[in-house]
C-alpha cells in the first residue's frame, strides 16, 4: 500500500512561514508560530484527524493513513503531543491491514515524539558525573542524578499544557504506542523483533495507567515471549554458524582441512569459547 497518494492540498505552513519566530539560542528548535496561528494550524489538523478517525471506523484503513498524513503535515512540529497522537493512528491503521514493519515505524516515530516533551531518565553514569551545569536543570526521581532540560523539551512542554494536556495524556499514549509496537513486532517476528516486542512489554509492565485488559496482555506476553526469542535466537545463530561453516569449508578445502578440524570448547566459568585443533 502507498503512503503517498500525491501531492497534499496547499499546507497552511507555506502561507506564514514569514511570521515564524525562530528561537536564537538554539538552532534545532522548530519555528514557532503566533497563538492565534497555532491554534488556526492546530484546528485544521484536528479536522483532518476527525475525518480520519471516520475512516477509520469504517474500516477504510488505507484512506484513513492518507487523512491523517494530511493531519500531520498541517499540525505544527513543535506540537509533539499531537504528532504522537497521529502516528499512534496510523500504527493502529498498519496493524488493521497487517503491515506489521509499517506499524513498527509509526509506532517508534510515536514515541520518539512524546520523549521530546517527557524525556526518559537517563542512564546512571558510573563516574558520577562532573556536577556542572547552567541551572536550567532538573533532577531525576528515579536515578538522582542532575538532568539538563532542553529547548526543544521546554517548548515541547509549554506547547503541551497550552492545548490543555498534561503528562498523565503523554503517559496514556506512550502505553498505547508501546502496545501497538510490541504487538507489530511479535508480528513480524525473528529474534531481534521479538527481542524488541519482550523490551516494550517489560517497560509496559512497569507502567501505572493500563486498562486491566492490558495489564492481562502484558502478563501473558512476559510469560510467553522469552521462550519464543530464546528459539528464535538458537534458530538464527544456528543458520548463521552453518553459513560460516560453509564459507570455512571454501576456504579450508585447498589446504585439506575443513572446519571439522576444529571445535568450539566452551569455559564454563568464562562463558567464552576457545578453538581446538584435531589433526585426523
Amino acid at each position: 500500500m502507498s503512503t503517498h497518494p500525491g501531492p497534499f492540498p496547499e499546507n497552511p505552513l507555506e502561507k506564514t512561514k514569514n511570521t515564524f519566530h525562530p528561537s536564537p539560542d538554539e538552532e534545532s528548535t522548530p519555528p514557532i508560530f503566533t497563538p492565534e496561528e497555532e491554534a488556526s494550524l492546530l484546528a485544521a489538523s484536528t479536522a483532518e484527524k476527525l475525518t480520519a478517525n471516520s475512516l477509520f471506523g469504517r474500516g477504510d484503513y488505507s484512506s484513513a493513513i492518507q487523512v491523517y498524513l494530511k493531519a500531520l503535515a498541517t499540525c505544527p512540529t513543535y506540537l509533539d503531543y499531537d504528532i504522537a497522537v497521529l502516528r499512534c493512528n496510523i500504527c493502529a491503521c498498519h496493524l488493521k491491514l497487517s503491515e506489521w514493519k509499517n506499524a513498527v515505524a509509526a509506532a517508534t516515530e510515536a514515541l520518539e515524539a512524546l520523549d521530546r516533551v517527557d524525556p526518559p531518565p537517563p542512564k546512571p553514569m558510573k563516574d558520577g558525573g562532573d556536577g556542572d551545569g547552567d541551572g536550567n536543570e532538573d533532577v531525576t526521581a528515579t536515578t538522582g542524578q542532575v538532568q539538563e532540560i532542553s529547548e526543544t523539551t521546554v517548548l515541547a512542554f509549554e506547547a503541551l499544557s497550552r492545548a490543555g494536556h498534561t503528562l498523565s495524556d503523554v503517559h496514556k499514549i506512550r502505553g498505547k504506542a508501546l502496545l501497538r509496537r510490541a504487538k507489530a513486532q511479535q508480528e513480524v517476528g525473528g529474534w531481534a523483533a521479538l527481542q524488541g516486542a519482550l523490551d516494550d512489554y517489560n517497560r509496559l509492565s512497569h507502567m501505572p495507567y493500563l486498562a486491566p485488559i492490558d495489564q492481562k496482555i502484558v502478563q501473558t506476553a512476559l510469560h510467553t515471549l522469552p521462550r519464543q526469542v530464546e528459539m528464535a535466537q538458537k534458530s538464527e545463530m544456528g543458520e548463521m554458524m552453518g553459513k560460516l561453516k560453509q564459507l570455512g569449508n571454501g576456504i579450508l578445502k585447498p589446504f585439506g582441512l575443513s572446519t571439522e578440524n576444529f571445535n568450539f570448547v566452551k569455559d564454563e566459568v568464562s562463558g567464552g569459547y576457545s578453538v581446538q585443533f584435531n589433526q585426523n
